[in-house]
């Protein structure tokens, strides 16, 4: 991974911050920098969009499938077959709490159940050496417990599962922005492209979001909170503000950039 996220807190002194970066380079790695707050950048980002993932699952998609819409979206791998690599341990251990029963329910049974992915032979999928292959047995977990709660089972398509993975994260990027974690959109991309394996070519997940209309992003987040409830989230006023004005995130950055210059040149 090429990717260093530098921490900045509110006594750090930026002599450290320009040595981190030094180092980044002498070690060929790409740095950005983050304020503090749960989850950083690149984390934080992909707690929305795993959300989706798992709870697509709940609604019916097999692991596979969830993993294949990602993977033909570009995702260098599948957020699930991601969490049985790392150790369904490692995030469930970490994750923040929900009033949602729903929320990362089927992390919770794995980790339950003790199957924690590939160090253990079996997680979202069994493992035939590092080749992955369906669960039946954690499908079928995951099937009683959707009853339980009452989950409706409608397994969303490929392109309904892709959007719903991407706008939560796109909108968590823009929360991000609006609290100062990141200094730049751009940045947010060089993140994701460089220590998450999202792919070049769609330019970062901002990047991406641009190029599809941020009216579109925010209408999708609308709907789905409609059809999900309350607790999918609501648009982050940034996003909601760029969308209405008809502007992109790299306006937002020109903009940024544009008063930095005025200030320094006064």
């Amino acid at each position: 991974m090429r990717l260093l996220e530098i921490v900045h807190t509110d006594t750090t002194d930026d002599e450290i911050v320009l040595t981190a970066f030094t180092l980044a380079r002498k070690l060929r790695k790409i740095g950005v920098l983050s304020r503090v707050c749960y989850g950083f950048i690149g984390n934080r980002m992909m707690d929305p969009y795993a959300r989706e993932a798992e709870r697509a699952v709940l609604e019916g998609a097999t692991p596979a499938q969830v993993d294949t819409a990602l993977e033909e979206f570009g995702m260098a791998m599948g957020i699930l077959a991601v969490f049985d690599m790392a150790g369904v341990d490692v995030a469930t251990l970490t994750r923040r709490e929900s009033s949602d029963p729903t929320y990362f329910r089927c992390s919770s049974m794995l980790y339950q159940h003790g199957w924690l992915g590939q160090k253990t032979g079996r997680g979202f999928y069994k493992y035939e050496g590092r080749q992955r292959v369906p669960n039946p047995e954690a499908e079928e977990l995951f099937r009683q417990e959707a009853q339980r709660l009452g989950v409706r089972q409608r397994p969303p398509d490929s392109q309904e599962t892709v959007q719903r993975c991407l706008f939560g994260m796109v909108n968590e990027a823009a929360l991000i922005l609006q609290e100062g974690i990141a200094q730049r959109a751009s940045d947010i991309d060089v993140v994701y492209t460089a220590g998450y394996g999202f792919p070049r070519f769609r330019g970062g997940p901002l990047f991406w979001a641009d190029s599809i209309g941020l009216r579109n992003v925010v209408e999708g987040i609308q709907s789905f909170a409609q059809r999900f409830g309350a607790e999918y989230g609501t648009p982050a006023p940034l996003l909601v503000e760029l969308a209405t004005s008809g502007q992109s995130f790299a306006d937002w950055d020109a903009g940024r950039y544009t008063k930095a210059s005025r200030n320094i040149a006064h």
